[in-house]
């Protein structure tokens, strides 16, 4: 062991010594010289002519002014615009003033083609490619309606272009492109594509503002898309970290994923756009993980998932949206976690199309028309748990034909209102366990469905002995209905049934009027047993029952002990 307070080095640190300078000198002898820093127009009168002249590593320096060239990177070259980081009216002053021009469709090739570990910092890249702005125009008007549905990965000529490099790209602005901005694309398999985009501005662009396909894995970050033609940021079979953009006014989705893609979205801001301010579409294999992103006051969803993908949906706010703040379609099966859906046109959380949903944690308040919405399908099916749907315009939850929903411990309620608080249509089940359902109007459950009630609690907070109908669980003609466990207070009735099916056991009925359970006309032998009423009204009942009976005993009336 060699001391550091010894005086003198010992023969053994001596030889430590110069066996550490044996290493060292091979090691000084093979380093590189020193980058160079070549200038435009300076040393060099094109962008082009630099770029050839330069070596891995180098630095090539633009000048402010317009280029009308595209330009070929190299490998491990750095083009950054001569400047520093005062800001613009859009982006970097430096940026705004130093201008890759590609000749609109004159020039062959993309405006600038990446290399691997290449770096382009803070220029404006435009006219690459035909802008129609009167295309532009017509689709912007129908939210998109009649564009081709084609792949974002289609052959094209971007603003800027990644093959297969792993590179970086800051602080450009790529507009009036005739495709998309910037694109990128993984070209082989054992070679990874992995660039950093970085605060760049892409705007007006025929395809997206920023592109990822084909199997890339970039790290999008703090861009700002807007006004492209499809989506500001779209993906088709890749899987990019997407953080921290803002996408705005785009013809479709501020975020658009597909065909596959399995990027990881979080912490941007999506409003404004035409449609949804994130869209996934298109096969079970897309399957992204959507996390704590703000999606507001897009021309429809927040977030919508359609076409059998199967994203992620965690922790997001949506908001002020036109229809809704979550929505679900076309055999899509997301999975739907802690999001805060408020506010928006119709639904909080909206499932149509024979989707399959888990809706778990989530808040639903402030909606026009409903907390959660199930428009009428074939066969849809949704799991909610422990979710707060509460003070939504019309209803907490509308279940259409067609579905099957299972609800567990999730608070259903509404201050005020006449509509009901839960709807269940014929053709649809509703199978309630360990939930709580309050609030006022004509009914906690209006169904004319079928509905399996178990260990909810039912808690009335107005109730009306004459005039509309105040019932907990008001059961139309040709519902279903299965009561067991359940506690309930504070309505007319716990049941006012015509012309149903019913079976009710070992509830708890207190706060009533007249009768807890009113039944009409069944359908089939009322079997209404074991249950328990409680009043201190020696005229109250627990059954009035006007039609065939099946088993009705075991019913007691108690006086309250308050």
């Amino acid at each position: 062991m060699c001391s550091i307070s010894s005086h003198r080095p010992s023969n053994v640190c001596r030889l430590h010594l110069l066996g550490l300078l044996s290493l060292f000198i091979p090691l000084l002898a093979i380093t590189p010289l020193a980058a160079n820093t070549l200038r435009v127009p300076a040393d060099h009168k094109t962008i082009q002519a630099a770029v050839d002249a330069a070596t891995n590593g180098d630095t090539i320096l633009v000048s402010a002014g317009s280029y009308k060239e595209r330009i070929h990177l190299k490998e491990g070259v750095t083009l950054k615009s001569d400047g520093d980081e005062t800001k613009g009216k859009l982006g970097l002053k430096r940026a705004e003033t130093t201008i890759i021009d590609g000749g609109g469709n004159q020039g062959e090739g993309a405006g600038v083609l990446m290399a691997e570990r290449a770096t382009l910092d803070g220029f404006t890249v435009t006219n690459i490619g035909v802008y129609d702005d009167a295309k532009w125009n017509k689709h912007h008007a129908t939210h998109g309606e009649q564009q081709s549905h084609e792949h974002i990965g289609e052959p094209g000529t971007a603003g800027i272009a990644v093959m297969g490099a792993t590179c970086i790209i800051k602080n450009n602005i790529v507009h009036h492109i005739g495709y998309t901005g910037i694109a990128i694309q993984r070209t082989t398999d054992d070679k990874p594509c992995t660039p950093h985009v970085y605060r760049n501005i892409c705007y007006r662009n025929m395809g997206g503002g920023i592109g990822s396909m084909r199997k890339s894995t970039a790290v999008i970050e703090e861009n700002i898309c807007f006004q492209n033609f499809y989506a500001g940021i779209g993906h088709d079979d890749a899987s990019p970290t997407v953080i921290n953009n803002i996408c705005y006014e785009n013809i479709r989705s501020g975020i658009g994923i597909s065909e596959g893609s399995c990027a990881f979205v979080r912490g941007n801001k999506c409003y404004n756009n035409r449609r949804a301010g994130i869209g996934v579409r298109t096969y079970a294999s897309t399957q992204p993980l959507l996390e704590d992103n703000d999606c507001y006051e897009n021309d429809m969803a927040g977030i919508g998932a359609s076409e059998k993908s199967a994203p992620i949906i965690r922790n997001n706010r949506c908001y002020k949206n036109k229809l809704t703040g979550i929505g679900a379609q076309s055999h899509a099966t997301p999975t739907i976690i802690g999001n805060e859906c408020y506010e928006n046109g119709r639904s909080g959380i909206g499932q149509q199309g024979d989707a399959v949903t888990i809706l778990i944690n989530n808040h639903c308040h402030h909606n026009k028309a409903s907390g959660l919405g199930f428009a009428p399908c074939k066969s849809g099916r949704s799991t909610v748990i422990n979710n707060r749907i509460i003070d939504n315009g019309k209803i907490a939850v509308g279940i259409n034909p067609g579905w099957t929903v299972q609800l567990s411990g999730n608070e259903l309620a509404r201050k005020g209102g006449m509509p009901p608080i839960l709807m269940v249509f014929k053709g649809s089940e509703a199978i309630l366990t360990n939930n709580v359902i309050r609030g006022g109007g004509v009914a906690g459950i209006r169904v004319t469905g079928k509905v399996r009630a178990e260990n909810n609690e039912f808690v009335g907070t107005a109730l009306r002995k004459i005039g509309p109908p105040n019932f907990a669980i008001w059961a139309l003609p040709g519902s279903d209905i299965m009561l067991n466990g359940n506690k309930i207070q504070g309505w007319r009735h716990a049941l006012q049934a015509n012309g149903a099916t019913v079976f009710a056991t070992r509830n708890q009925i207190s706060k009533f009027h007249g009768a807890a359970f009113v039944i009409q006309q069944p359908t089939s032998p009322a079997n209404v047993f074991g249950n328990t009423a409680i009043s201190n009204n020696p005229k109250d009942q627990v059954l009035k029952l006007d039609g065939e009976a099946g088993i009705v005993n075991n019913n007691n009336l108690k006086p309250t002990t308050d």
